[in-house]
C-alpha cells in the first residue's frame, strides 16, 4: 500500500479553499477592504477594524509593511483577524525576503488557517524611513506569484516536493493607468499566466480609461481566467484628491476634482464619490468585486458598501 500524501495533518489543515475563493467561484460581486498592520505590537486596532468590516466585506487585507515602514507583520495582523471572525488576505512583497524567507512565511501562514495571500513587489525602501536598509528583490511579483502556484501544487521553488502543500487562493495587483496604456492587458495576461487567481487593482477614478482597459482585458479572454478586483479609494477633501492625481500611474477626472471643491461636506462628498464609482464598477462586464482601500479611514467602508447597494454579503453555498 503506497504512503498517505498527508501525515499528520489535522482537521483544521484539511479545510479546502477560502471564503473569498468560493464566494468567487459561485459567481457573486465579492467586497474586500484594506486594513494596514499599526507600528507597534499592538492588537487592538487591527481587531477593531476587523470587527467593523467582518460583516460588511467578504475579506481583509492586511499589508506588509507598507510605504517600507516597520509594521506589526501581516501574517501575525491575518491571526488577529481570524480571532474576530473575519477573513484575512496576507499581503507579500518582494522587498524584504529572499526565496527561503518567502516560502517558509507562507507555509507558516498557511499553517495558522491563512488560506488568501496577493503577490506584490513593494514600494522601495528610499521611499520608507529606513531608507539606508538593504532591499532584496530575489524573486520579482510574477516569479513571487508562480512560486506560490507552485507551492500549491506541491513544489518548492527548487524543485523539491512539498509534502503537505499550502493550497492558497493567489492574488496579484493590476494598474489600469500606467503608461505605456496599451501594454496594462498583456502585463495582466503574464499574472495569469503566472498562476494569479484574483486581481486587486489601483484605485479607479478614471471610469473611461478603466472601462478602456476591461475592453483590452476581456479581448484577450482575461475575464474567463482570473477574478477581476477593482480598487477604490474614498478621499476626504480636494486637496487629497488634487494630491492623488500627481501620484504617477494615477488618474483623476477634472471634473471629479471640481464636484469635490463645490461640495459643502467633502467627506461626505468623498464617501457617496466611492460608492457611486463601485456602483458603477459592478455593472463592468468582467468586474468580480471591488477592493476598498480606506486608508486610515476604516470607519467609512460600512457606509460605502452600504451606499453602493452591496448589503447584506452573500454566504457560500459550502457554509450553508
Amino acid at each position: 500500500m503506497s504512503e498517505p500524501a498527508v501525515k499528520g495533518a489535522s482537521a483544521s489543515e484539511l479545510k479546502s479553499g477560502s471564503r473569498l475563493e468560493r464566494l468567487l467561484g459561485e459567481g457573486h460581486f465579492v467586497v474586500t477592504a484594506e486594513v494596514g498592520p499599526p507600528k507597534s505590537s499592538s492588537s487592538k486596532g487591527i481587531k477593531d477594524n476587523a470587527t467593523l468590516l467582518k460583516d460588511c466585506v467578504d475579506a481583509i487585507n492586511l499589508t506588509d509593511n507598507q510605504t517600507a515602514i516597520v509594521r506589526l507583520s501581516s501574517i501575525a495582523a491575518a491571526v488577529h483577524v481570524m480571532s474576530v471572525g473575519a477573513e484575512p488576505i496576507i499581503q507579500i512583497t518582494c522587498r524584504d525576503r529572499n526565496r527561503i524567507a518567502i516560502q517558509s512565511d507562507l507555509l507558516g501562514a498557511y499553517s495558522l488557517g491563512i488560506r488568501n495571500v496577493l503577490c506584490l513587489s513593494g514600494d522601495h525602501q528610499v521611499f520608507g524611513n529606513h531608507p539606508e536598509a538593504k532591499n532584496v528583490f530575489d524573486l520579482d511579483s510574477l516569479q513571487l506569484v508562480r512560486a506560490v502556484r507552485d507551492l500549491r501544487n506541491g513544489k518548492f521553488v527548487n524543485g523539491e516536493k512539498c509534502r503537505f502543500n499550502p493550497k492558497m487562493f493567489v492574488g496579484a495587483a493590476a494598474n489600469p493607468f500606467a503608461d505605456p496604456f496599451e501594454f496594462r492587458a498583456l502585463r495582466l495576461a503574464k499574472k495569469v499566466t503566472a498562476g494569479a487567481d484574483f486581481i486587486q487593482t489601483q484605485a479607479v477614478y478614471d471610469l473611461d480609461r478603466f472601462r478602456a482597459w476591461m475592453d483590452a482585458v476581456r479581448e484577450l479572454g482575461l475575464h474567463e481566467k482570473v477574478k477581476i478586483l477593482a480598487g477604490v479609494v474614498p478621499v476626504k477633501s480636494v486637496a487629497a484628491l488634487r494630491y492623488v492625481s500627481t501620484v504617477p500611474g494615477m488618474r483623476v477626472p477634472q471634473e471629479l476634482i471640481e464636484r469635490m471643491a463645490g461640495a459643502a461636506d467633502q467627506e461626505t462628498e468623498g464617501i457617496k464619490i466611492c460608492a457611486e464609482t463601485v456602483a458603477v464598477l459592478r455593472e463592468i462586464q468582467g468586474v468580480a468585486g471591488v477592493h476598498i482601500m480606506a486608508i486610515a479611514w476604516e470607519k467609512t467602508v460600512p457606509e460605502i458598501v452600504r451606499q453602493a447597494g452591496l448589503l447584506p454579503r452573500p454566504v457560500p453555498e459550502a457554509a450553508v
